[in-house]
């Protein structure tokens, strides 16, 4: 009787050691991580983890991998399988709508500085000497169509129906169009080469600057909405780990903002950092 007293209450000890010790729960080994693995598509965002993310991040005791990919679909898979930790690449439209079509629970961390889209020339200097009939190649996806409509809108080009939503405008909602301008929508990352061919371009940023265009030498630039800027993403769960908010801290340093402003030129910064 004695012997099997001691067989259950070490039994017992075990299953409480297995069900109930905190230590070994994978949410604490997500929220002890020292080890993270972050995902951008190369270019700019890559350049902005290298440069203005990472180093905050080791300076906190973080080892930092960043992990590049060639498209906008593997970022996220990546960060739903725990791949990765988080990733910077994409918009919180495209987030949004992205989760909900793959059933996903991703969640925007923090928003930071994005390129803008830029309306761009080879035939005129400034939006004053834009002339009448002008032709305009604009992307032919309804989002970035969409903020090249309030681009134009918001230099005097056009006006848009004010009932419209900011979102969603498409060439059914231009009221005016003062210029006559001659709308060809192209796929987004032909629009750098179209300059050649038309005289005017609404090209986004992550096109002007994968085809070596300066941000700073559009006509114009995008005065863009928190909804189109980039954001640093994770899995819903994990959004309140220590991880996650050491990440969103070096995002809000004054030296993210310093290193953004010496070599970022051009990005526009989100409502937050104003």
């Amino acid at each position: 009787m004695r012997k099997w007293l001691i067989v259950l209450f070490i039994a017992t000890i075990c299953l409480l050691t297995a069900c109930g010790g905190g230590s070994d729960t994978s949410g604490e080994k997500v929220d002890e991580t020292k080890e993270l693995k972050i995902g951008a598509t190369a270019g700019p965002y890559s350049d902005m983890l290298k440069k203005a993310i990472v180093p905050g991040l080791e300076e906190k005791g973080y080892k930092v991998t960043v992990v590049e990919f060639s498209d906008y679909i593997q970022p996220n898979k990546a960060l739903n399988e725990d791949d990765i930790q988080a990733n910077l690449f994409q918009h919180t439209i495209y987030l949004e709508n992205f989760e909900k079509e793959n059933n996903m629970d991703l969640t925007p961390l923090i928003i930071v500085p994005t390129a803008p889209m830029g309306i761009y020339s080879n035939v005129f200097n400034s939006i004053d000497e834009i002339k009448d009939g002008a032709t305009i190649a604009i992307p032919n996806d309804p989002t970035n169509a969409a903020r090249a409509l309030n681009t134009l809108n918001d230099e005097g080009l056009i006006t848009i129906d004010e009932n419209a939503d900011p979102l969603t405008v498409s060439e059914k909602d231009v009221k005016e169009n003062k210029k006559n301008l001659v709308f060809q929508p192209i796929e987004a990352g032909q629009l750098p080469r179209s300059l050649e061919g038309v005289d005017l371009a609404a090209v986004p940023g992550n096109f002007a600057l994968a085809a070596d265009m300066d941000l700073l030498s559009a006509l114009t630039l995008e005065n863009m909405l928190d909804d189109y800027r980039n954001v640093v993403a994770v899995k819903a769960d994990f959004e309140d780990k220590k991880y996650a908010k050491d990440l969103k801290e070096v995002v809000e340093s004054a030296e993210f903002e310093k290193i953004i402003d010496e070599e970022f030129q051009g990005f526009g910064k989100p409502t937050w950092m104003e």
